[in-house]
């Protein structure tokens, strides 16, 4: 067993229990007690790490939408619409090893900053699998699967229910491969029919994206006669078994369609505003009934995967949306990345909070920076401007300690189970050389999608 002691704990539970001084008991790969200390009763042969009130517990973040790469920093300053056929350039000139140096790269990234599930898309995704189960994190693949020309250059139907057959629900359920779909304008109507028949035949979950831009929506309207969302109602694609992505222009109509299947949005509010796609209207979501969590949309047009900013840029973009200083208070923007992600993937009664009971998955972040003091407390000692702190100062440099599945991750800053120098040397050795090859590509750079 292992006992963390000592320690402020965040628990996200349905109260938002805040414990000033707490144990958590780990039994195995699940939470086997969260108490104060001294109520908890710890064996006298348990691992112990006493945090002497320098660290906070969380939960492990949940990144619902992240799209691995090693090339960042390159596609700036442009429009969703004018910047997805040059970034389609990484994808063009793809190799497995690529993608491999990708998963370890962004992977150590996620776990040094107390991300311990994430749903990625991406290609070649049994590297993906191989990685996520060397290193120990929880990982949703959803293959990028296309097959509109001239975009059949990514993943395939029999491709993503290959990796289904291979990797679902590996490395002791770490690994959950799902139904992976680009979008309406790369994928036909019979890759989602596919789609659909994968998750009836294996039980495995879906992710696409959503609109993103109100080019895109027009452009939907003007191809399909209806709206992303009302098409993909048509393709029988709604339902609680859905995740989708960004959903940044989006009628209240729209809403009622989602939250009326059971369907979540992952918002990634920092590339929506990097690539001139708005603020989505996350209140009006919630109003309807739509679970949403967070999301990072990867390196390539995020430039980083540190939820901590999300849930800090997601907030502000909130208030400054609706003119309201108490909309999406840290609280919210803590349970969307937390416990919203959870029931996004449809695990929410195994992760994104600390109970008993439930998985392992827990980060500990050290209160010995500047923007983090002084830790106050009121009266009773039930609420503190700690949780402001975490949400709005807090980096992902500050994760001193993450364990995923009860075993420890990262410890003081620093991965336990893979050398970081190689990680980091192999990607940039790999990402150069890819951006060679992508760069030779550029003179073929495809039309935007527009009408």
């Amino acid at each position: 067993m292992q006992a963390i002691e000592h320690v402020i704990v965040f628990t996200v539970d349905d109260a938002n229990t805040v414990i000033d001084d707490a144990t958590i008991l780990i039994d195995g790969d699940r939470i086997a007690a969260v108490g104060r200390t001294g109520e908890v009763a710890v064996p006298p042969d348990a691992e112990v790490i006493d945090c002497e009130g320098r660290f906070t517990a969380l939960p492990g973040l949940v990144d619902t939408h992240n799209h691995s790469s090693l090339i960042r920093g390159v596609d700036e300053n442009l429009d969703l619409v004018d910047w997805l056929p040059v970034y389609d350039l990484e994808h063009r000139t793809c190799t497995p090893e690529d993608a491999r140096q990708a998963y370890r790269l962004g992977y150590m990234e996620c776990l040094l900053n107390g991300t311990t599930t994430v749903q990625d898309m991406h290609r070649f995704m049994d590297q993906a699998a191989q990685v996520a189960g060397e290193m120990g994190l929880r990982v949703f693949l959803a293959p990028y699967a296309a097959d509109v020309p001239p975009y059949d250059f990514f993943e395939t139907s029999e491709s993503n229910e290959r990796l289904i057959r291979d990797w679902h629900n590996s490395f002791d359920g770490r690994v959950q491969v799902e139904a992976g779909i680009e979008d309406v304008f790369y994928s036909s109507a019979d890759m989602y029919r596919r789609a659909l028949d994968m998750h009836e035949r294996y039980g495995v979950r879906i992710h696409t994206h959503g609109p993103e831009h109100a080019e895109e929506e027009a452009t939907a309207r003007s191809r399909f006669g209806m709206s992303i969302i009302e098409l993909l109602r048509s393709r029988g694609f709604l339902g609680d078994f859905l995740s989708l992505g960004h959903c940044v222009p989006i009628s209240r109509s729209d809403m009622d369609l989602v939250a009326e299947a059971g369907a979540s949005i992952c918002h990634c509010p920092i590339s929506a505003a990097k690539l001139g796609c708005g603020t989505a209207p996350v209140r009006d979501m919630m109003a309807a009934g739509v679970n949403v969590s967070l999301g990072s949309d990867g390196p390539i047009d995020n430039n980083s995967m540190d939820l901590f900013q999300e849930m800090k840029v997601g907030s502000l973009m909130q208030k400054v949306r609706y003119a309201d200083a108490k909309a999406f208070d840290a609280t919210t923007m803590l349970r969307m990345a937390t416990i919203n992600g959870a029931r996004t993937l449809g695990m929410e009664h195994e992760i994104g909070s600390l109970e008993a009971g439930k998985k392992a998955d827990v980060i500990l972040i050290s209160l010995d920076h500047p923007s983090l003091r002084p830790v106050c407390w009121n009266e009773s000692r039930t609420e503190t401007n700690l949780l402001w702190a975490l949400v709005f100062a807090t980096q992902g440099g500050f994760v001193d300690t993450v364990i995923v599945d009860g075993a420890t991750l990262v410890r003081h800053g620093h991965l336990t189970r893979m050398d970081e120098r190689e990680i980091l040397d192999d990607a940039q050795r790999q990402g150069a050389d890819w951006m060679r090859r992508r760069n030779a590509a550029a003179g073929r750079i495809l039309a935007p999608i527009r009408d």
